[in-house]
């Protein structure tokens, strides 16, 4: 556990700051929360990737909570989607978290990255194109389990996986980024719940207080962008943002 007497203004500022980034584009976007706080805690603050995503899931459990009701309350959430992803989200969040508490899954996280930068191009291409006529998503399961486990054993990837998988299937950007916010308490609360029965509240920082001050300040924010910005221009924004983190994902395990 952290020293109280450590937490001064300085210190803690610029995990605010980042928390309420990270929280303003996956409230809008559906994604990036974990991906952008992750990249911090790890890559620039040396954190092991285990004790990251423990930190980053607690504090997603608070965040998810006020970013789901601000999409419920702005009718952003498909019901009939949300019950379908929840489960098996669920399931696989439980995995991913033991076997990143037990093992070094990293190694696939590139070959992730890569799919995910490809999907984010996709986006692009289809934003560009203009036409962005919703469908019905018909793999969603399969998809909850798989994005479940990346999240936690990746230290972050529901949003990216579900939201941009979920998109390429046709499904309505608005309806999607919200559905997807929603159910992602489930699964952070399921996660971090996990790590804590196998790591202990070791992973519980200064850090950690910093990213859920700033997240929660933003939290209620999402629901509202979504409700407002058209489609296609979020469609862009998603594969916009999908490549560029992805692609630095992919150069910094090159480089290492």
């Amino acid at each position: 556990m952290f020293d109280i007497s450590l937490a001064t203004v300085e210190a803690v500022l610029p995990f605010i700051v980042v928390g309420f980034a990270a929280q303003m584009i996956d409230g809008a976007l559906g994604m990036a929360f974990g991906v952008i706080n992750n990249t911090l805690l790890v890559s620039f603050l040396g954190l092991s990737p285990a004790v990251a995503s423990a930190s980053v899931h607690a504090v997603e459990t608070f965040t998810t909570a006020a970013s789901g009701t601000s999409h419920i309350l702005h009718k952003n959430v498909n019901w009939k989607l949300f019950r379908r992803l929840v489960i098996p989200g669920v399931i696989g969040g439980v995995l991913g978290a033991y076997v990143l508490s037990n093992l070094d899954a990293s190694v696939a996280k590139p070959f992730v990255m890569a799919y995910l930068a490809s999907i984010g191009l996709y986006l692009l291409y289809r934003a560009w194109r203009g036409r962005v006529e919703p469908r019905e998503p018909k793999i969603i399961e399969p998809l909850g389990l798989v994005g479940g486990f990346l999240d936690a054993a990746g230290g972050g990837g529901w949003g990216p996986v579900v939201t941009s998988n979920l998109l390429v299937q046709g499904a309505s950007p608005r309806s999607t980024i919200g559905t997807v916010n929603t159910s992602e308490f489930f699964l952070t609360a399921t996660i971090s719940a996990t790590f804590i029965a196998t790591m202990g509240f070791a992973a519980f920082t200064l850090q950690t207080v910093g990213l859920l001050i700033g997240g929660l300040i933003a939290a209620p924010f999402g629901g509202l962008l979504a409700k407002r910005v058209p489609a296609r221009l979020l469609m862009g924004l998603v594969g916009v943002l999908l490549t560029v983190t992805s692609a630095y994902t992919i150069w910094s395990a090159v480089m290492k």
